[in-house]
């Protein structure tokens, strides 16, 4: 899933979780977004393919815009913007990945 974004699209903050596996880039998500504005937009670096899925989902269940995500030679580039100012707990999605 590549979604092209639009020029437009500037991050006001960046969070890098390369290197990092489910569950930890969207709890890594959790955690920066609840220092941010609404209306600010996140880019989350990460390269674990898993964030494919569990981006959308997680924007879906928590009330937040998924705005794309961009794959570039391994890396994951996901965007989104803040919609909701809540600061209780958040929720993940189940990952993607099998069982170790």
């Amino acid at each position: 899933m590549e979604t092209k974004l639009t020029p437009e699209v500037k991050a006001d903050l960046v969070l890098d979780a390369f290197g990092l596996i489910c569950p930890m880039p969207i709890a890594k998500t959790c955690q920066k977004i609840k220092e941010m504005e609404v209306g600010q937009v996140l880019e989350v670096i990460a390269d674990d393919n898993g964030i494919v899925e569990d981006m959308p989902n997680w924007c879906s269940t928590t009330g937040n815009e998924f705005l794309g995500i961009v794959e570039e030679n391994g890396e994951y580039h996901a965007f989104l913007r803040k919609k909701v100012d809540e600061k209780k707990e958040c929720k993940r999605p189940p990952c993607n990945q099998p069982d170790l």
